[in-house]
This record gives C-alpha cells, sequence and structure tokens, in this order.
C-alpha cells in the first residue's frame, strides 16, 4: 500500500504555487530594479522610529474624520465605505506618491445593534489583496455575533505595486514595514473607540498579519490582535520560504557591486537581512491584553517556517498558537473557518467598554 504524507503535500503545493506565479512570469520578480538608493535610507530611518528603545515610540493614534457613503444595507446589515487622509507625518508623506496620501475604507455592520454592544475588527492587506471583497467575506458571517468588520485598502498606486512585486526594496518597505499602514489602522481603532464600540481587534493574513501584530502592539489599549499565516519578520519570508526563489539577487547584487566592490550572493543576501530585520515584531512591545492575542499557522507552511510563529509566542507570554493542517496557499483557502473563531474568541477575552449612561 502506498501512504501519502499530506502534510507533504501541502508543502510541494506552496512551492508549485510559487513556481508557477513566479518562474511563469505571471508576477514578476520582486526588487527587479534594485534597492530604491537614497530613498531606501530614508525609509529605514522612518521606520527605526517604531521600535521600543526609541523614545515617544507608542505615540497617540490621530483622530481622523472618514467621509462616508452607503453601499448597500438590508434588513439585517449596511456596508459603508469611506475615504480619510492617512494621518502619517509630513515626512513620511513626502516619501509617498501622492496617491497613497489618501486611504479607503470598507465598514460592514449589524443593523439596529448600539455600538457599545458591538465588537469591531480591522481587516488588513495581504500581499495580492488589492480590493475589499475576499475580506468583507470572511467578517460577514462574524455579523450573526454582533461583530462588524472594517477593511483598509492602501490607495491604488501602493497597490499596484505589491501587484508587480515591488521594483525596489524601497517600495517594499512602504508597504511590510507599513509605517503608513500602521498609522492607518491605529486611527481607524481610535476612530471605533470614539464612536462607542465595546471591543476592539486587529487582524491580517500573511503580510497583513505582521501588519496586524505591529498595530496590536503599538496602540495603547487592550485589543484582540490577530496574526493568520504570518511570520514574526519578512526576513523568514523572503531568504527561507518560497519567496527567496521569486526575489531578483542578481539585480540587486549588480547595485551593490557598482556602489562597492563584487560582492557574493551572500552577502547580498546578508545585506537584505539587514533590511528586513526592521520588520521584527520580537522587537516591538508586548501587547497590553497579551491573552487576547491568537496566532493562526499551518503546519506546511512553504512560504512561513514554524519556528517563526513560535519565535513570537515566545517574545509575548500568554499569546496562542492554534495549528490548521495546510501550507500557505491551501490554509488561506481551506480555513476561513478557523480564522472567524480565532476573531470570535480573541475579542472574548476583552472586557466590554463600559456603555454609555
Amino acid at each position: 500500500m502506498v501512504t501519502v504524507n499530506l502534510g507533504m503535500l501541502h508543502y510541494v503545493l506552496d512551492h508549485v504555487y510559487g513556481a508557477f506565479v513566479h518562474r511563469t512570469k505571471i508576477s514578476p520578480p520582486f526588487f527587479s530594479r534594485g534597492w530604491g538608493g537614497n530613498k531606501l535610507d530614508l525609509l529605514e530611518r522612518l521606520i527605526k522610529q517604531l521600535f521600543p528603545e526609541v523614545e515617544g515610540q507608542n505615540w497617540p493614534p490621530r483622530l481622523i474624520q472618514p467621509i462616508w457613503k452607503t453601499v448597500w444595507e438590508s434588513q439585517n446589515a449596511c456596508l459603508r465605505e469611506g475615504v480619510f487622509r492617512t494621518p502619517c507625518d509630513e515626512q513620511l508623506l513626502s516619501a509617498l506618491p501622492p496617491e497613497s496620501h489618501n486611504a479607503r475604507v470598507a465598514f460592514l455592520t449589524p443593523k439596529s445593534v448600539p455600538s457599545h454592544k458591538m465588537a469591531c475588527v480591522v481587516h488588513l492587506a495581504g500581499t495580492g489583496d488589492h480590493t475589499f471583497e475576499r475580506r468583507l467575506r470572511l467578517g460577514g458571517p462574524l455579523l450573526k455575533q454582533n461583530i462588524a468588520t472594517m477593511v483598509l485598502e492602501r490607495s491604488e498606486i501602493t497597490l499596484m505595486k505589491i501587484n508587480s512585486g515591488f521594483s525596489y526594496v524601497s517600495d517594499f518597505q512602504v508597504v511590510i514595514c507599513g509605517r503608513a499602514t500602521i498609522d492607518e489602522a491605529r486611527s481607524l481603532l481610535h476612530w471605533l473607540d470614539e464612536q462607542g464600540f465595546g471591543k476592539l481587534g486587529v487582524c491580517g493574513l500573511s503580510m497583513g498579519g505582521v501588519h496586524a501584530a505591529m498595530v496590536g502592539s503599538l496602540h495603547p489599549t487592550p485589543i484582540a490582535t490577530l496574526p493568520f499565516l504570518s511570520p514574526h519578520s519578512a526576513v523568514v519570508a523572503f531568504c527561507e520560504g518560497v519567496l527567496k526563489h521569486a526575489t531578483a539577487w542578481d539585480a540587486l547584487r549588480e547595485e551593490l557591486a557598482a556602489q562597492k566592490a563584487a560582492m557574493t550572493l551572500d552577502e547580498v543576501r546578508q545585506r537584505m537581512r539587514d533590511v528586513l530585520s526592521l520588520t521584527d515584531v520580537t522587537r516591538f512591545p508586548i501587547p497590553k491584553n497579551p491573552d487576547a492575542v491568537i496566532f493562526v499557522a499551518a503546519t506546511d507552511d512553504g512560504y512561513i517556517p514554524n519556528h517563526s510563529v513560535l519565535e513570537l509566542q515566545k517574545a509575548w507570554p500568554g499569546s496562542e498558537v492554534r495549528w490548521v493542517t495546510g501550507g500557505h496557499v491551501s490554509s488561506f483557502l481551506l480555513h476561513n473557518g478557523e480564522f472567524r473563531r480565532a476573531i470570535a474568541d480573541g475579542l472574548d477575552r476583552l472586557q466590554w467598554k463600559e456603555s454609555p449612561l
């Protein structure tokens, strides 16, 4: 009898998918135009401001005023879309294209439920997630539990950079280090708090999970923090997982060689590790309520090594890791129910905000 190792099949599926997408040029190589020159240096300095050893890193969220329009409403639910000025400081705004100065958001809520009896989770985008639809489908069934869904979508120019595989490493810094995304998400949570929502959370899948962990770490009040299929740092994704085969290492080596002496491939990869180490969430503060942190990880993930998930759990005592059987691709497709369960359970571990008089 021939036995099949399902875990190995899931792992192989991740590699087959990665080879199909990247080696057939459906998606161009990451960083095919190089490092990004002076812009990379600027962004490295900006991202370092997030780190705990920098005084004042846990800055208060800025108040925003989204402009809303109703997309549709039914007897039980309402979907609105909004736009607001990204609350980043002027230095970061100057590093972003003008099209990235506004953020769009979708807001799906149950009807006829007062805000203090509702919870809301902000869903952050993973790589290639260009629209609201997938995350709205993930959050939709949670309406029955009075859990609203807020979906943050970055501007079209940033999404095009994601879709093209990031031309420069500096493009990647803007998105994965996510200072703009972090500021936007924290301000949305602050807005929800001002609206009186009883419980709040943040979640994301893959790259969105890294952002969610950063937001949960830096937010000044307890929230549920729910990273799905995400690493503790982009280092492991791009230097250990499937994506290391999708990176334009030769182009990066040629640019560095033009600036200095010839470099080996290992030296180029070490430079990439140094840059991407800025995304290491273990260097961020422990969230205010680590019991409300739930990681969902895949047993046979070809993109995210298991040790990476466990490193962040170790850095945040009290957090929980839940394992689903599968790889990165198959879990993304098959385990939405587990993601929803983690969202509901993380929120259950928070206390309700006091209702208004």
